[in-house]
């Protein structure tokens, strides 16, 4: 508690906290959606099993539209994402140091989950357990690294794609939005195929919707400025698009995939999960003013420092937490199955849920600090901060502290963060800068060194990508298909090579997004 009240009184004033809060409940809204519809069973065998329960509560579609909430997660990234590769080339920095530390705040919390998931599979594996079951168990598990998959495939594009904001401004997602609708036409035209680039075209269209807040923070590009009646046209306009599509149009009311539907709104988006992310920035823009007020208040801004802390552990190890809980609860004969939408399912709830908080609370205290560290290593002695505007400034010199309550970005988390981010001395632990390059000491080329970047991080998307087609009753004697976690490995391995290869990282900016 003292060091997140040291963190607290240390932000500086204009600091965009909205953000912040933002990820926060993004992800905490994802979680509690994904424990809230579970729903547990046993097949045949007296096994227990797992699904959700939308299917059945055709009620609360309508529902989803509230906590299908990774286009805010994807808007809150296009905003810090540029901010922070703004604030890495205002220190001399370029892209490929920037795309470097993303991949450490990305990769390495995930490389974690992967590395113990595949462990614990080799366990059972030798102890006898049918490799179809183990495939079952870790495939659940790795349901959130679906979605970490489509962020990653966005970050390393966002230096081209900020570049095409600044030239063409609202024609970019204008013109990513019709590829999308080209592509919901090809899947009514049952030709699936041809719709894979909407899990490219739009996740990147959302991404490109942080970038006008960023622009209309620093108060530049202001084609819409930013107003409080222009967010309740956004959202009313879009609320009222989406019934139009719902329910005239060809798609299905719930923002979230249900078996069965002839179109699925989130895998891959569809136009309509586009109206929903315009309608979500409009309200977004409606409660701005007022959410900025109250988290100046001590106790919520420590609370989502917190929170911020370790959201992408919290995020990754949520099903693990599911998982571990049903175990437990069948192992001891305690494992309640009431029928779906039965008084006795609604009030499993709130035990169900209490009792999964306490799970993922150990699992976050295990597996957190590894993201923890993963801040750490890449706070520079000095920090700086952003200006009103987000032009880095420098800091005091009395705030020089390694990992002290200054130098630290109080919003960390997973997801883009809003960096501050100035001149400075770096931190010894954070390795050389292209300033200090040893004499003699030969490094990659900027060019190859991007270049590598860029392989990295494709290729652990491919590894996410090929795990998550992968059938979930498949005899997979490590959990997840051989070729994908070598595929991974491989493509985290790059990654913290270039990272701690002499004269390869520049100075990391504080509190920068994971």
């Amino acid at each position: 508690m003292r060091r997140l009240r040291q963190l607290a009184e240390r932000t500086p004033a204009d600091r965009e906290r909205y953000v912040d809060l933002l990820r926060a409940v993004a992800i905490t809204a994802v979680v509690l959606g994904h424990w809230t519809v579970a729903v547990i069973g046993h097949d045949a065998a007296g096994r227990p099993t797992g699904r959700s329960a939308l299917p059945d509560l055709p009620w609360a579609y309508p529902l989803t539209w509230l906590v299908q909430v990774m286009p805010v997660f994807f808007v809150v990234g296009g905003f810090a994402n540029t901010a922070s590769l703004a604030a890495q080339r205002a220190r001399g920095g370029d892209a490929a140091d920037w795309l470097l530390d993303r991949s450490a705040r990305l990769v390495r919390p995930t490389t974690v989950l992967v590395l113990v998931l595949a462990a614990g599979a080799l366990v059972a594996r030798l102890a006898g357990v049918d490799p179809s079951l183990t495939r079952t168990v870790v495939w659940f598990a790795t349901v959130p690294l679906w979605f970490l998959a489509a962020y990653l495939l966005v970050v390393p594009l966002t230096p081209l794609t900020y570049a095409l904001h600044r030239r063409y401004g609202p024609a970019v997602p204008l013109v990513l939005a019709v590829l999308v609708g080209l592509g919901d036409l090809a899947r009514l035209a049952d030709r699936p195929g041809l719709a894979v680039g909407n899990y490219l075209f739009g996740w990147l269209a959302v991404h490109q919707l942080g970038y006008a807040w960023y622009d209309a923070r620093r108060g530049v590009g202001l084609r819409f400025p930013p107003t409080r009646r222009l967010g309740w046209a956004l959202l009313l306009g879009g609320v009222a698009t989406l019934v139009a599509l719902t329910t005239v149009g060809p798609y299905p009311v719930s923002m979230i995939n249900i078996p069965g539907e002839r179109l699925d709104n989130a895998a891959p988006p569809s136009l309509a999960l586009l109206v929903l992310a315009t309608a979500q920035v409009g309200l977004v823009m409606v409660l701005r003013d007022p959410a900025e007020r109250w988290l100046r208040r001590p106790g919520p801004w420590q609370a989502v420092i917190a929170v911020n802390a370790v959201v992408l552990t919290v995020f990754l190890w949520h099903l693990s937490a599911a998982i571990l809980l049903v175990g437990g609860l069948d192992a001891v004969g305690l494992l309640p199955t009431p029928p779906v939408g039965s008084p006795a399912w609604f009030a499993w709830r709130v035990p169900w849920l209490l009792m999964l908080s306490a799970v993922l609370a150990v699992l976050v205290a295990v597996f957190g600090p590894v993201e923890a560290r993963t801040g750490r290593r890449s706070v520079l002695a000095s920090t700086g901060r952003r200006s009103a505007r987000g032009e880095p400034t420098a800091r005091p010199r009395s705030l020089e502290r390694r990992d002290g309550p200054g130098s630290r970005d109080p919003g960390a988390g997973p997801g883009p963060r809003d960096p501050g981010a100035g001149p400075g001395p770096r931190d010894p632990g954070a390795g050389p800068g292209p300033r200090d390059r040893p004499p003699g000491r030969r490094h990659p080329p900027p060019r190859i060194r991007a270049g590598l970047a860029v392989t990295g991080f494709v290729a652990v998307v491919a590894a996410l990508a090929v795990n998550a087609v992968t059938p979930r009753h498949a005899a997979e004697p490590l959990g997840l298909p051989v070729p994908a976690l070598v595929a991974y490995l491989a493509g985290a391995g790059v990654l913290r090579l270039l990272r701690e290869w002499p004269g390869t990282r520049g100075p990391t900016p504080p509190g920068s997004p994971r």
